[in-house]
This record gives C-alpha cells, structure tokens and sequence, in this order.
C-alpha cells in the first residue's frame, strides 16, 4: 500500500465515530479521525447522562466524548479537528479533502451524526441541558412529578408526549396546526392519555427561566394573543437531519428523510469500502449506545472487507498466466 494511503478515515468525531477510530486502532489499521470542528457531537449539549452503560453515577456528555475520543487516541488514533468540505468515492484509493488538504484512504467510515431541529430561539440555545432537551429517552427521568411541554406534530411529538407521561405529572403538546402531521395511531394513543394536554394553533415564543427552566410562552395563530406554561423542562421534538450534504451524489440516501442507507445488518453502503455508523444511517434509536455500536460494527466491517479484498488480490497474483 501507498505509504500515503490509509487504512481508513474515519469522518465525523463523537460516539459512533470514536468507537470505530478505538477499534481499527488496535487492529493496527492506523485510522485517522477527522472529527470536525464541533467534535462531540449532540452529546456536548447534554448535560447528565445516566443510560449509558459503565457509569452508574452518570457522567457530563461533554466529558464522555472525551473520554471516548481519549480512549482512541491511546490506541494509536490520529486526529484532524477540522471540518470535511469535499468527498470523492468514485474510486480507490478514496479521497477526501479539508479545504486544501487531501488525505486517502482505502477504506471510510461516514460518522457525521445528525443534528435535532431546534426552533432558533436565544432562549432555547441559553437554556439547553438546563430544562431543554431533544431527547425524551434520554432526560425523561429528571422530570419525574414535573410539569413539561412539548413542541411539535409529528410521530416524533407524539412518542416523546407518550414516553414523558410515564414520568412528569403533566405534559403539554404545542403544535402550530389545529391538525397534526403524526399517524393517526400515534396522535390517538397519545390523546388517550390523561395527562398529555394539547395547546394547538399556536407557536413557541419563549422558553422561560433564569438559569432553569421555569415556563414555555406560546403565542395563538389565530388571536395573537401570548399565554405562559408553567414547566421545568421543554421537549423540542421537530425531527432530526442527518448531516450527509457532503455524500450526495455518491451514497444512497433515504429519498425522504436524507439518512444514509446501508445493507441488511451490516453498516455497508452502496460503495464497497465505505461504511455508514451511527446517527447518519439510523433514524430510529438516536442513542449514544447504540451509535457506539454501529462504530464497532463499521470497524469490523472495514477490516473484514480490507483483508478480503487483500485476499483477492493475492490469489489474482498467484494465479497462473496462461
């Protein structure tokens, strides 16, 4: 091989990402990371995490990342903290650019994460991991007995309701219709439920607080008129976006929702050689867990897919010219 060209590069820095950099480094493949610039991902917005396994105390989203990206390093990993700005995986050796910058590499693992919508308030960014949270799942049980308001309308707001119930004393849905975007069997299920309550036909004007949230404003469509929520946490559930801007053109995407696909349970894609992990290719857990695990399965996929093709090329080596 190329003295310049990898084994593998591994784009995008945080669970998924840093997993599989920690499992081709000790099978000696020498990856390089190119994390970005915002490596960590949606974990450096999570204040306490207490469903991952190996923390029974829980531990800082922030301070995970560092762990998992330390984790690597000591394996051998290399890192390049800056962003990806172009692709090419039309052929072998793969390329892939930061501005000027062109590494290769014979194998990728595409870890660029998803990012949650957020509504583009000052006081939803001021107040992330102090009450506002994109992940019912994951922050549910610090709002047991609490009061919470969820915004959205679709299947996502439904499930997110429906989950938060079994922990808050009261949940309240805002949507900016009067008729919701979710499946009929999700809003029906939700609407079955004592707790949840629906403020419809209006819109998310402020989250309230100082330091912890204590309210949601919404403001009425119709009437224009603003009326304030009493809650202690606020629940954006409008729908995730893969970050795969970069990939199109080249890797098969969900028409629909932009999430890489990749073949039956492997992490695979429609280039042989390049691998999808974590949030990029699932549109469905989202969790740091099971990101870490899809790293590991795009691992073993690049290193059984290396040494077969290495194989291939010896027995085409070895075999007779007539």
């Amino acid at each position: 091989m190329n003295a310049d060209v990898r084994e593998v590069i591994v784009i995008g820095g945080a669970a998924a990402g840093y997993t599989a950099a920690l499992y081709s480094a000790r099978a000696n493949m020498s990856p390089l990371v190119i994390e970005g610039v915002n490596w960590g991902g949606q974990l450096m917005i999570t204040s306490d995490v207490e469903n991952y396994p190996g923390y029974p105390g829980g531990v800082l989203g922030p301070e995970m990342m560092q762990e998992f990206r330390k984790q690597a390093e000591r394996f051998g990993a290399e890192f390049v903290t800056d962003d990806v700005t172009k692709v090419d995986f039309s052929e072998r050796p793969f390329r892939v650019w930061v501005g000027e910058d062109e590494y290769r590499a014979e194998t990728v693992i595409v870890a660029t994460g998803a990012n949650a919508r957020q509504l583009g308030l000052e006081s939803e960014r001021t107040l992330q991991g102090r009450g506002v949270s994109y992940c019912a799942v994951c922050d549910a049980a610090f709002f047991r007995d609490k009061d919470v308001v969820v915004v959205g309308g679709g299947d996502s707001a439904m499930e997110e309701a429906t989950f938060l119930a079994k922990f808050a004393s009261k949940v309240t849905v805002v949507h900016r219709r009067d008729v919701f975007r979710a499946s009929p069997i999700m809003v029906d299920r939700a609407q079955a439920t004592e707790k949840i309550e629906f403020v419809t036909d209006s819109v998310v004007e402020e989250v309230l607080g100082e330091g912890l949230v204590t309210g949601v404003r919404v403001r009425s469509v119709k009437t224009d008129e603003t009326t304030d929520i009493p809650a202690e946490g606020f629940f954006v559930a409008i729908g995730h976006d893969p970050t795969t801007e970069l990939f199109k053109g080249q890797l098969d995407m969900d028409p629909e929702s932009g999430y890489l696909v990749t073949k039956g349970k492997t992490t695979e894609t429609n280039i042989p050689g390049v691998f999808a992990a974590g949030d990029v290719q699932d549109d469905v857990y989202r969790q740091a867990v099971t990101a870490a695990g899809s790293g590991c399965m795009a691992a073993l996929d690049a290193e059984r897919w290396l040494a077969a093709e290495r194989g291939r090329l010896l027995d085409a080596l070895a075999a007779p010219r007539s």
